[in-house]
């Protein structure tokens, strides 16, 4: 390697750090879940709330659990069990996705300010 090659990789280490930096300042925390079965509203979850809930999906009963002010799904009837290894969610528009039971678990919070606007 040249020093032009060394310099090409040192700004690309730089860009990519404060890239980085810029996403984890502007990651806000999440106040509510939405949680959806077959793209309908069934549920809000205030995430200030230690608590675990009981919606039924597709396959049978999900147990959500709130923890922290983050949420997962903690137990769900399906045969793998891909839905409960997802862990916890707790910035704004992140989901929680359970296919086989139809369900979806989305952070919001009460400003909801787009991410960005595509023309």
């Amino acid at each position: 390697m040249n020093k032009n090659d060394l310099k090409l990789v040192g700004v690309l280490l730089i860009i990519i750090i404060i890239f980085f930096i810029i996403i984890n300042i502007t990651k806000k925390e999440g106040k509510t879940a939405v949680v959806y079965y077959e793209d309908k509203e069934i549920l809000k979850i205030d995430l200030n709330t230690n608590k675990e809930y009981t919606v039924k999906g597709y396959l049978g009963d999900v147990v959500l659990e709130v923890k922290n002010k983050k949420i997962r799904v903690k137990e769900e009837t399906s045969d793998k069990h891909i839905c409960s290894k997802e862990g916890y969610i707790y910035t704004n528009n992140k989901s929680l996705v359970c296919m086989p039971n139809k369900i979806i678990v989305k952070i919001i919070s009460e400003d909801n300010d787009l991410d960005g606007v595509v023309y």
